[in-house]
């Protein structure tokens, strides 16, 4: 069996010998056919190529152009999930804030009627415990209406005044004091009166007009008393120690001293 030519050869072969010009037209053409089975493999390839990376799920530049809307979708409606989860939360802040602003200011009202009520309030029981020595002593003056007796009258007040300042130093710590024969103590004690003595090298202490009181340990009421100045001969005799002072004291009295061995010696 022989084997029959290409008729798309042969009939090349046979253009280009019989016309030149006709060869060379046939050889455009047959360019032009090979232009065109070479784009049309290139598209093949290109839409295999496509077709691929489809069934792949790798997003080709045609789907990245095409659907931005698409694309965007998801992302777009979890940020709006977020923004109604954030809206919420801050209401739920919001509401949280008021509810402890009122709780607060209820707070606040309540410490302050609390309070006024503690200033008013806070000697209750030491006014109970005076009111005991209140009924104490009307039961002393109802005895004297009937009796008469000004010493068992007496002796009832002093045992109620006795029992009152008992009560007050054992259980309020108010503490009487003496000062009559102390040193004079500014912090303490009222200077009142002052007399010049000789007696005392300091400021004493000789009568109290009116007793101090102590809360505690901090002085509530000074005592108002009266004190005694050291002298000008007792600050004197403090100060001579080396002996001026019984020179003063020999001049006086006239036995002896420089003054009056002068008045001698010239006299003679």
């Amino acid at each position: 069996m022989s084997k029959q030519p290409d008729k798309a050869t042969e009939t090349d072969t046979t253009v280009s010998s019989a016309d030149p010009t006709t060869g060379e037209a046939g050889q455009d053409a047959q360019q032009e056919r090979t232009e065109a089975e070479t784009g049309g493999a290139v598209g093949a390839t290109a839409s295999e190529h496509t077709t691929a990376a489809q069934s792949e799920g790798v997003e080709t530049p045609d789907q990245a152009g095409a659907t931005p809307q698409a694309q965007d979708a998801p992302r777009l409606a979890e940020l709006e999930a977020r923004v109604a989860e954030l809206e919420q939360e801050n209401s739920e802040l919001k509401e949280r804030y008021l509810r402890k602003q009122a709780d607060f200011e209820n707070y606040r009202k309540r410490m302050q009627r609390e309070k006024e009520e503690f200033g008013a309030y806070a000697n209750k029981q030491l006014l109970l415990d005076l009111v005991q020595v209140i009924d104490d002593f009307e039961r002393a003056i109802e005895s004297a209406k009937d009796s008469r007796d000004f010493d068992s009258f007496y002796e009832g007040i002093a045992l109620i005044e006795k029992q009152m300042t008992s009560m007050l130093e054992r259980k309020w710590g108010l503490r009487r004091f003496d000062s009559e024969g102390e040193e004079f103590d500014p912090q303490k004690h009222e200077a009142v009166t002052a007399d010049q003595n000789g007696e005392h090298h300091e400021p004493m202490v000789v009568e109290d007009y009116q007793k101090g009181y102590m809360l505690h340990d901090r002085v509530l009421r000074s005592a108002k008393v009266k004190v005694s100045m050291p002298g000008a001969e007792a600050g004197a005799g403090g100060e001579g120690a080396d002996g001026s002072h019984d020179q003063n004291t020999q001049n006086e009295d006239g036995s002896g001293g420089a003054d009056n061995r002068g008045s001698s010696d010239s006299n003679n």
